[in-house]
């Protein structure tokens, strides 16, 4: 038999991994079988498992595929600001989850497709040594480019001087998973969230201190107190 070439056999993964996306975000990871995937793909069974041997692979592959393009988009968007707030940061991130695609190795994946298996996945991280491994590597770049952009803020006054960027970093990348979930179960328009940041954590720093003062409970000294 020719040997096929480079190109055809990225095309012919593309394919299986694409199929493999459509089936588990209709039916969940545990309610897809093999025979699911080899007639979602329209392939041979034996050509199916020239390219993977199990269904763990192919999650485990989704999952690579789509921390490394995801990742590096976003990380390389923060590294174009010059000194971002975080709501700015905070911004990147959601507009990226608000789009209808993300590109990986040159084709376009549909997101709320995406979101749908992500929501499968973070249950399997907790079962899937490989996938958990999958996972951690992408959670990393994510804090680093965060922890970068937000140091980047700070230098230029425009993050607060007490915050731990690598603390800042693990708190921004956290919204990732409601996201995704609220996305996936509700439709839930990231943007939200964005605009959201932009009036919370950017507020005037005399306009938080007074909301701070309101909230403080009565002195033992108030009249309050005495009633």
């Amino acid at each position: 038999m020719p040997r096929i070439s480079d190109e055809r056999r990225a095309a012919n993964r593309a394919v299986i991994l694409d199929a493999a996306r459509r089936c588990f975000a209709r039916d969940g990871f545990h309610q897809t079988s093999m025979p699911d995937l080899v007639a979602e793909a329209g392939i041979s069974a034996g050509a199916f498992y020239r390219y993977f041997a199990s269904k763990e692979e192919i999650v485990r592959e989704i999952a690579h595929e789509t921390f490394v393009n995801l990742a590096s988009g976003l990380v390389a968007t923060l590294e174009r600001l010059d000194a971002p707030s975080v709501a700015d940061v905070v911004e990147v991130i959601t507009t990226a989850l608000s789009a209808a695609t993300f590109t990986a190795d040159g084709r376009e994946i549909d997101l709320d497709v995406q979101a749908r298996v992500a929501v499968d996945a973070w249950g399997a991280v907790l079962r899937d040594e490989g996938l958990r491994r999958e996972a951690g590597q992408g959670l990393r770049r994510f804090d680093a480019g965060i922890a970068g952009a937000l140091a980047r803020g700070q230098a230029a006054g425009r993050v607060s001087a007490g915050l731990d960027v690598a603390d800042g970093a693990a708190l921004v990348v956290s919204l990732l998973p409601g996201l995704i979930l609220r996305r996936a179960a509700f439709g839930t328009d990231a943007s939200a969230v964005g605009r959201a940041a932009a009036a919370l954590l950017d507020a005037p720093a005399a306009t938080r201190t007074g909301a701070h003062r309101s909230r403080t409970l009565p002195s033992a000294s108030s009249p309050l107190s005495q009633e």
